[in-house]
């Protein structure tokens, strides 16, 4: 990775204490209720649905080799818990793609709005619950930023609803964005797409 804070994403208070030198950002919809729409959302985005209906290419996706680490999560209180070992049999779409998996490397190619969002990126861990899906995505390097980015699928038990939250921080490694408000910027086009491309009709944003 080429950041620090590896997991930071998954920090309760992260939009209140980011990384240092880093810019979070982070926004919920709900995208529909009960249990067929959170099984659909959540094969959506575990088969990079988000990233390329948001205009991104996809190549070289490596799954891990033998063992993968689960990755950093945190408790209620955000104490991080540490990583663990697990062998996951690696999955794949209908035109061979790997699917998400904890461990595995990819490059994505592509702009938004005129803005690079070329990277190579680690998936870092992948969340698969009765009532959560989702998975955390970390930059290695070649891009215009460092950082993370954690996508969730909830479907919540006291309402029946169910919602998609995509949670960042961005620190600018190219001079051009760190001008202000470009990394803002780049962030909010980047939400709106992932949005448009997991719920492109029932996302109602709060």
């Amino acid at each position: 990775m080429d950041y620090a804070a590896v997991g930071a994403t998954r920090a309760p208070d992260l939009m209140h204490y980011p990384p240092e030198h880093s810019i979070p950002a982070e926004e919920s919809w709900r995208i529909g209720s009960g249990e067929e729409r959170f099984r659909s959302a959540g094969e959506a985005l575990l088969s990079w649905t988000a990233q390329r209906a948001a205009g991104l290419q996809l190549s070289d996706v490596r799954p891990a080799a033998g063992d993968m680490y689960t990755g950093v999560s945190f408790d209620a209180d955000g104490v991080p818990i540490a990583p663990s070992r697990s062998h996951v049999e690696q999955r794949y779409d209908a035109e061979g793609t790997p699917l998400v998996a904890p461990g595995m490397t990819l490059r994505v190619r592509g702009r938004v709005k005129g803005m690079r969002a070329d990277a190579e990126l680690r998936v870092i861990s992948v969340t698969e619950e009765r009532r959560r899906i989702g998975f955390v995505l970390g930059t290695v390097g070649g891009s215009v930023v460092s950082g993370e980015e954690s996508f969730d699928i909830d479907w919540r038990d006291d309402t029946d609803e169910v919602w998609f939250t995509v949670r960042a921080f961005d620190s600018p490694t190219s001079v051009m964005y760190r001008l202000p408000g470009m990394v803002r910027r780049r962030r909010r086009e980047l939400f709106s797409r992932y949005l448009r491309a997991i719920s492109p009709l029932y996302a109602t944003p709060v």
